[in-house]
C-alpha cells in the first residue's frame, strides 16, 4: 500500500542518493507516487556535461541540417514507428514516474505520436522557399524560405512528460535542428526513453540527446549559450527560465499551463457541462497544464449544475488500479498547496458541497467540489494544484466576464450554451487567447502546447529572404540617377493607384 511505502522526495535535492564533495547531488533517484518505489537512479549532470552534450548536439546539426527536407521526414518518420512500436514500454515508464493511469499515459503519447508523424510530413511545406506575391514590387521578386537556427534546448514537465516535450523537439528536429533535452526531475526516465529510442535508429548522428538532473541542471542548459530554449510548465518556473535566459540573451520559447474558467450560461445542457468540468478539474488528479479551475454559473441553473457536479465527483476514485479514475499527486509538494488553498477558501466563507480536508490523503487527493468561494481567497487567485474544483454563480454574464477578466493572467475560457452564434460577442470581452465551445481545453488539442500547427516549426527556424531587382524601377531608387520623367511617371502611378 502506499502509506506504509517510502515516501517520495519533496525536493530534488532530497531524491539524490549520493553527494560530491561540495554538496551538490550527484544521482537523482525517481520515485513511482503510486507506491514510493524506486522507479530509477540517473545522473545530475552539471556544467561540464552540459558543455560537452552541447558540443556534440552542433556537430550533430551539421550533418543533420545539410540533408533536405525529404531526407530528414525519412529520419523522422522511422523514429516515429520506433515510438510507436515502444509504446507499452513507454506507457508504463509515464504510469510509474506520474502516477497516471495507463489509459491517460497512452493518449497522451499516442497524441505526441501523431504530433512526431504531422511535423515530419509537413515541414516541407511550411519551411521550404516560397515567392510571396505583390504589385508594387512586380519588378523586384523575393523568395523567403527558414533555416535551422542551431542547437535547441527543451525543457520539459512532468504532467505531461512526453508530449509536452514533444511538441518541441520534433517541431525543432523537423527544421534541422539539433536538441537536447533537459525532462523533469520527476520524469528523468521517460525523457532517457525517447533520447535512446533516438539513438538506437540514428547511433553515430545524436540530433537528440538527453540530459538529466535537477534545477541546477536546468539552470545550466540556460546558461550554456544555445541557439533557443523551449520551455513547458509552471508561471514561477517561467519567470525563472525568463531571467536566466535574459543572462546570455538566449531566446525563450515559453508555454505556461494553468487551468481556466468556465461559464455556464441559462441555456446550457447542464448535465455535457458538468460532467466537462470535473473532467477538467480532476483529470490528472487535477495536475493538467490545463482544464477548469472555476466555474461560473448562471444564477437560474446554478442549484441544478451545482448538484449535477456534485454527482460526478461522488463517482471517481483515485487509486493506482487499472479501475481507479485518476492516479496520486506526482509532487509531494503540491498536496501541501492543495490543503493550504482548500482551508483558506473554507475559512472566508466557502463551502464544502463534495468532499473537503480530510479528503487529502497522501499520496492520493479524493474529489473536492467547493461553493460560494470568494474572489480573493488562494484557491481562486492561486495556480490550480490538485483534484479541487470551485463552483461560484453569478448573476449575470456581465459578472463572469468581470470575475473572468479580474484574474492577473490570462486564462483560457469555456462556454457552454445552446447559442453558438452568441459566443464571439461574448468572447470579445474576455480578455483571453483562448475560448473554447461546450469543451474544455485539453492540452496539445486546443490548450497550451498545440499540436499540428504550422507556427511550432517556424518557432525554431529563422527566416531567410533573398530578394532580386529586374530591370528599373519608376523612381530609379537605388542609385543617384533620379531623372524628372521618372520621377513624374512614379507620381502619375502612386495617384492613380491610390486615387489622389
Amino acid at each position: 500500500m502506499a502509506e506504509s511505502a517510502q515516501p517520495r522526495a519533496t525536493e530534488p535535492a532530497q531524491q539524490a542518493k549520493g553527494r560530491t564533495g561540495a554538496g551538490r547531488p550527484k544521482v537523482l533517484t525517481s520515485y513511482d507516487p503510486r507506491t514510493g518505489e524506486v522507479a530509477g537512479d540517473y545522473a545530475v549532470m552539471g556544467a561540464g556535461e552540459l558543455t560537452r552534450a552541447v558540443r556534440t548536439a552542433r556537430a550533430a546539426e551539421q550533418w543533420w541540417a545539410a540533408i533536405d527536407f525529404s531526407a530528414r521526414k525519412r529520419w523522422l518518420l522511422d523514429w516515429k514507428r520506433v515510438v510507436a512500436r515502444g509504446t507499452r514500454e513507454l506507457v508504463e515508464l509515464v504510469s510509474s514516474e506520474t502516477g497516471k493511469p495507463r489509459l491517460d499515459a497512452a493518449l497522451e503519447v499516442t497524441l505526441a505520436v501523431e504530433h512526431l508523424d504531422w511535423v515530419a510530413r509537413h515541414a516541407e511545406s511550411t519551411l521550404s522557399r516560397s515567392v510571396p506575391g505583390g504589385w508594387f514590387a512586380r519588378n523586384q521578386q523575393g523568395s523567403v524560405g527558414y533555416r535551422p537556427l542551431g542547437v535547441i534546448g527543451v525543457l520539459g514537465p512532468w504532467h505531461n512528460p512526453v508530449l509536452a516535450p514533444m511538441n518541441s523537439i520534433a517541431a525543432a528536429m523537423a527544421a534541422g535542428n539539433a536538441v537536447v533535452f533537459k525532462p523533469s526531475e520527476l520524469t528523468p526516465g521517460v525523457g532517457a526513453w525517447l533520447a535512446d529510442s533516438w539513438s538506437r535508429l540514428v547511433p553515430n548522428q545524436p540530433v537528440l540527446q538527453v540530459v538529466t538532473g535537477d534545477g541546477s541542471t536546468a539552470a545550466a542548459l540556460c546558461r550554456a549559450r544555445l541557439d533557443k530554449i523551449s520551455y513547458v510548465g509552471s508561471p514561477a518556473g517561467a519567470r525563472e527560465v525568463t531571467a536566466l535566459c535574459a543572462q546570455t540573451s538566449t531566446p525563450l520559447i515559453v508555454e505556461p499551463g494553468g487551468r481556466g474558467a468556465m461559464v455556464v450560461q441559462v441555456d446550457a445542457r447542464l448535465e455535457h457541462a458538468a460532467a466537462a468540468a470535473v473532467f477538467g478539474a480532476m483529470s490528472h488528479a487535477g495536475q493538467h497544464p490545463c482544464g477548469v479551475q472555476c466555474v461560473y454559473v448562471a444564477d437560474s441553473v446554478y442549484e441544478p449544475f451545482l448538484e449535477l457536479a456534485a454527482d460526478h465527483a461522488r463517482r471517481l476514485r483515485p487509486g493506482a488500479d487499472r479501475r481507479a479514475s485518476y492516479g496520486p499527486m506526482t509532487w509531494d509538494s503540491q498536496i501541501d498547496i492543495v490543503r493550504r488553498q482548500v482551508r483558506d477558501a473554507l475559512t472566508r466563507g466557502g463551502r464544502a458541497v463534495v468532499g473537503s480536508l480530510e479528503s487529502i490523503r497522501e499520496p492520493y487527493i479524493e474529489p473536492i467540489v467547493l461553493t460560494e468561494v470568494p474572489e480573493v481567497s488562494t484557491a481562486l487567485t492561486g495556480d490550480a494544484a490538485g483534484p479541487v474544483l470551485i463552483v461560484n454563480r453569478v448573476a449575470s454574464m456581465d459578472e463572469a466576464v468581470e470575475r473572468v477578466n479580474a484574474s492577473e493572467k490570462p486564462r483560457p475560457v469555456a462556454v457552454f450554451t445552446r447559442d453558438v452564434r452568441s459566443v464571439a460577442d461574448f468572447a470579445d470581452r474576455l480578455h483571453t487567447g483562448l475560448v473554447t465551445v461546450n469543451a474544455v481545453p485539453v492540452y496539445g488539442v486546443n490548450g497550451p502546447g498545440r499540436v499540428r500547427d504550422p507556427q511550432t516549426l517556424r518557432e525554431f527556424s529563422r527566416a531567410l529572404t533573398i530578394s532580386e531587382k529586374h530591370g528599373r524601377t519608376p523612381t530609379g531608387s537605388g542609385t543617384f540617377d533620379h531623372h524628372p520623367q521618372r520621377l513624374r511617371m512614379a507620381r502619375a502611378l502612386f495617384r492613380l493607384r491610390h486615387r489622389v
